[in-house]
């Protein structure tokens, strides 16, 4: 099982990136969110967190193995979340997710149906499926903040796909309303959710973290 490659980006190409490591040039699929920064990285070296898996072909008569390459473990788990929805698989997913994966999230937890169906490959019964069945279990992705606690501390798609985790809902809930608290205290809501992530990323914060100890280490 290969979940991790690094290498030099030699080119992207048709929704892949060929990545080559010594001698060896590996095809990883990306997701449509990532495919234009990572065009103009060619010649750069990268990494991918990487779900490998294998591709029926020919109705199934035969399989491909296929890498599957993200910027976090993070976006790893909740794309494995995102297809437990019936109908939606590993393909259809890297097409439908064109936009960054915590706005995704958000868009799933706030149920916006219209956000949804503006993704390439999502109809109107497939946006209701996806809030349905995703209902409570995006929080640990929503808009970076929660997506950065659950990477750190290794959040797994399975667990993902069971249900959040009690202490990383908590901990997301924390920050969200830490970024309402810099918002009252003048700070623009694109910056106040920037300081946040920045904590989140950088702290090891216990699970019980209060929003006020979240904006302290904010404005540090």
């Amino acid at each position: 099982m290969i979940t991790h490659l690094t290498g030099t980006l030699v080119a992207i190409e048709d929704g892949a990136a060929h990545v080559r490591t010594g001698d060896l040039t590996y095809e990883v699929l990306v997701p449509a969110a990532d495919a234009m920064a990572l065009a103009a990285r060619i010649g750069q070296p990268v990494g991918f967190h990487t779900l490998h898996y294998l591709e029926g072909q020919g109705q199934g008569s035969s399989f491909w193995p296929r890498l599957i390459g993200f910027q976090s473990t993070a976006d790893r788990a909740f794309f494995e979340l995102f297809t437990t929805v019936k109908g939606i698989g590993n393909r259809k997913a890297l097409r439908a997710l064109q936009l960054p994966f915590g706005q995704v999230a958000e868009a799933i937890a706030a149920r916006d149906h219209a956000l949804l169906q503006s993704l390439p490959e999502i109809g109107k019964r497939t946006a209701e499926a996806i809030c349905v069945e995703l209902k409570g279990k995006v929080d640990p992705y929503v808009r970076g903040i929660g997506a950065v606690a659950a990477g750190a501390r290794g959040t797994a798609g399975a667990q993902a796909a069971r249900g959040p985790i009690t202490a990383e809902a908590k901990l997301m809930a924390a920050a969200r309303d830490a970024v309402e608290v810099l918002v009252l205290l003048g700070h623009a809501k694109p910056v106040a959710r920037d300081l946040v992530e920045r904590v989140m990323a950088r702290e090891e914060l216990p699970a019980d973290a209060t929003p006020e100890a979240i904006v302290e280490r904010a404005l540090r």
